[in-house]
Order: structure tokens, then sequence, then C-alpha cells
């Protein structure tokens, strides 16, 4: 579902940026190397440049961490071959450009402009998977059985050459239309079959639709989009490959996981008590990711019973070990162990737990700068998270305060996403009016709501309030 609404020409991002303390431009030193490593030849590795890799990612990115290709293997089952960005081959250890990238710690998306982890001469230069160019890369090779299940896991450095940078929707165009290309034709048969284990393994997959702000000539649009099926065939490859790196790690007793706790059960048993009142059918014995894959969140009873469900996704964390396996060591989700490999681009801590597999796949010592960097890792994503997520859930807001500036007083409809606890006054702590999180038809916007609110249903709401200076929006129920 895409819902689109040109905004007023004249956004400025540029006090968020300065308000999140977010970086500007490379230090000389650090610049220097990077240019100096995007100009060196490439190592000495396997030449893989025979297979056909593709590249699939939105149609505007340029820091391309992934390439794939897919077959089928001779007596059944499929051969998954993707290829991670080696970005370890143009970082310096010890360097300047280094040390930025742990001040950095992730790539930082804004309207107007990434604040990118590495300089673009090689974020988006010569570390890039971009097609018609030869690129270093950590070649990941996983055999699977007929039913999807991992059978064996390879992975070395390669040259790789990757033959076309598609998109989304273009590839959903394809295979809707039944033409997907070769490298990718198998994906929606594995995509489906990856899904299904991960059902029956209990994983859970909030099917949100997200907010965002694209230009739009010379303004911007506000954008809601929920995933395509083939987005999400694609996003399970890289879960795929996750696993098998958390299954490398634990073997070898160090690694750095990416972790959640399973669904509280009454975390689970409140959400059920939910889903009756929604008109949202749960089987009994039904997992709970289950239920969440057949809904459509477009439908605003669906999308309350999901916006429910973003309750038990708590906790997610980095857990580094070395010698000592974690006690809770499976990522709540995904229902596995599960590690971050996959996009060293644009997070920090996929860079260094690339190189821990390659090692133990090896069968080789850890390089000691590695197993350095392990137990800093996780405060350094935690903070990196954090200042992330402000900076995608603060662009939205301006731009919904901005798009609504001029509408103060105009009614909408909407649909009632949350609803909050009501709180009585008492023991010196003030009450909490009634109200809860609406989501508008049009434009896309949600805001909080004061007023009796029924979950789930469709109401008219009155925009009290929308100050761009806040980046705040506000409704009562009309």
């Amino acid at each position: 579902m895409v819902i689109r609404r040109v905004l007023a020409p004249r956004i400025d991002f540029g006090a968020l940026r300065r308000e999140l303390g977010l970086p500007e431009d490379f230090p000389a030193a650090a610049q220097r190397e990077a240019d100096a490593a995007a100009a060196a030849p490439l190592p000495a590795v396997a030449d893989r440049t025979d297979i056909p890799f593709v590249t699939v990612d939105p149609a505007t990115s340029r820091d391309l961490d992934q390439a794939m290709h897919l077959a089928r293997r001779p007596g059944g089952g499929f051969r998954v071959r993707y290829a991670i960005a080696d970005v370890f081959t143009h970082v310096r250890p010890g360097g300047e450009l280094e040390a930025e990238t742990w001040r950095r710690g992730q790539t930082v998306y804004l309207p107007d402009g990434n604040v990118p982890l590495h300089p673009h001469t090689l974020s988006e230069g010569a570390a890039s998977l971009l097609p018609d160019a030869d690129r270093a890369a950590v070649l990941w090779t996983i055999d699977l059985d007929a039913d999807g299940g991992t059978v064996a896991v390879t992975l070395e450095r390669a040259r790789v050459r990757s033959r076309a940078k598609l998109d989304y929707s273009g590839v959903q165009r394809d295979a809707d239309a039944g033409r997907l290309p070769d490298p990718i034709a198998l994906l929606p048969e594995i995509g489906a079959l990856l899904t299904a284990r991960g059902l029956r393994r209990g994983a859970i997959n909030l099917p949100l639709p997200e907010q965002d702000v694209e230009p739009d000539g010379d303004g911007w649009r506000l954008v809601l989009r929920g995933p395509g099926p083939m987005e999400e065939h694609n996003a399970q490859i890289s879960l795929l490959t996750g696993m098998a790196a958390a299954d490398l790690m634990l073997a070898g007793r160090i690694g750095l996981l990416r972790t959640m706790p399973p669904p509280r059960p009454e975390a689970v048993d409140r959400l059920r008590l939910a889903a009756g009142p929604l008109g949202v059918p749960w089987p009994a014995d039904t997992p709970v990711g289950t239920v969440l894959v057949g809904l459509d969140a477009s439908q605003p009873r669906a999308a309350a019973f999901v916006d429910q469900a973003a309750e038990l996704m708590r906790g997610a964390a980095y857990t580094a070990f070395d010698g000592q396996v974690p006690e809770q060591p499976e990522h709540g989700g995904v229902a596995a162990a599960y590690a971050h490999v996959t996009a060293p681009l644009r997070r920090l801590a996929d860079r260094y737990a690339t190189e821990l597999c390659l090692a133990l796949h090896e069968g080789r010592e850890v390089p000691e700068h590695v197993r350095a960097a392990l137990p800093q890792l996780p405060e350094v994503m935690a903070t990196t998270d954090r200042t992330a997520s402000a900076a995608t859930r603060g662009a939205v807001e301006l731009a919904e305060a901005v798009l609504l500036a001029h509408r103060v007083g105009e009614t909408f409809e909407a649909a009632v996403l949350d609803v909050d606890e009501p709180r009585p006054a008492g023991n010196g702590r003030a009450g909490r009016p009634p109200g809860g999180t609406v989501a508008l038809d049009e434009p896309p916007v949600r805001g909080r709501c004061t007023g009796d609110l029924p979950l789930g249903e469709r109401v008219r709401v009155r925009l009290t309030a929308a100050d761009p200076t806040q980046r705040k929006v506000a409704f009562e129920r009309a």
C-alpha cells in the first residue's frame, strides 16, 4: 500500500541534524585513507566474477551491501549465493578511518541526504556492489534442501561482479508478470519456503507500513508504504545468512548476536484478548506469527491489531560473548539465533561480525583487533540505533507538521490504532485524559488524539495543533 501527498516545497532538516549532533564532512585524514583505499587494486582472492549476481535495493540507493544469485542444486534443493561488500578490505585497522566509523556507528538516513558510516568514495563507490564493476566481497554459499533447510554453509573472500542494479518495485512488477531475471527467478519459491520454516519455528514479522519522506520535484512527499512480497522474500535471504553466521559463532563460542527475548506469555495473552473485539481470527494453537502474516494492515482493525502486537517485540540488543555462550542467544522475532552480517557499508557491527565468521569458518584464530572490538560494539550500536531512530522519526514528524500547519481546525477521517490505559488522578499524580493514537486516511499522518476512542474503528478527528518548530501534531475526536 502506498499513499502520497506532496508537501510544502520548503522543509529545512538542518535543525534536526544539529539537534542530533550528526557529523558533516569526514576528517581530512579519514577521507584521505578512504580515497587511497578506493584507488587501490583489489586483493588477490577467489575470482567469482563468472557468477551473474544482481542487487535488489530501493531505487535511489547507491550503498549496495548485498548481491544475490539463486540456483537449483543437482539432485534437489537450492544454492543461495550471497555476496556481501568486503568493507574490511578497504578500512585499515588502527587507522583514522576506522576510528571515525566507530564515532558514527551506522549510516543515518534523512530526506535531504544520508550521514554515511563510510565516505561516499567507498560507501557509494569502490566498496559498493554497483553493477558492471569488479568488487571485493565476502561470499556466502548456503545450500538448502527441498524444504528450505540449511544443509551446508561456506564463505570466502572473493572478487565478484554484479550484472544489474534492480529495485523493489521493478522486481515486484517482474514477479507479477512472471519474468524475473534468472539470478533471482527462484526468489519467490525460496522466500516462501524460508517464511514457512520461520512461522513453524515461531517467528514473528510485523507487517507495519512505514512512513517516509521522499523528494518530489522541488518539494517533498509523505509516503506510507507496506513491504511487498518480493521485498519480504529478499529479507528472508538476509535472515538466512544471519542465522548461518550465528550458528558459526555459537559453535566457535565467540561472537556478536542480535538478540531479543521471546514474547512474554502475558503479552501474548493480552494480544489474544484484543483479537476478538477487533475481528481478527485466532484459532487455538496457532502461533501469533501465523496470525499476523495473513493480515492486511491497510484495514483499520488489522492495523490496530498489528500496532498492539508491537508490544511483543521489546528488548532487542547486541550481545557479545567470548568463551561463554549467552544464556539466551536467540532473537524472539526470528525464533532462532541470529547475527547482523549483511550490511557492513551501513552498520559498524557487521564489519567485525563478518571478519569473525571468516576466521571461524577457516579454522584460524580470530584477529585480536576483532576480538577486542566485540565487547565495545553493543554500546556503540545501541547509542547510534537511538540516533538513527530519532532522525527517522523526527523527519517524519517535521513533515507531518509542515503539511498540516495551515489546516488546524479541519476534520479528517482516521483509524484508531491504540487506546491509552485510563489513569485516574490521585496521590499527587495527574490523571490521564481519554485518548490514543490515530492514523489519518489522507494525508498519511499518525498522531495523538484525545477523546473516547474505539480501538480499531474509524472516527472523525479535528486537528488542534500542527507546530513545525516542535514537530508536533495533535487531534481531538470530532
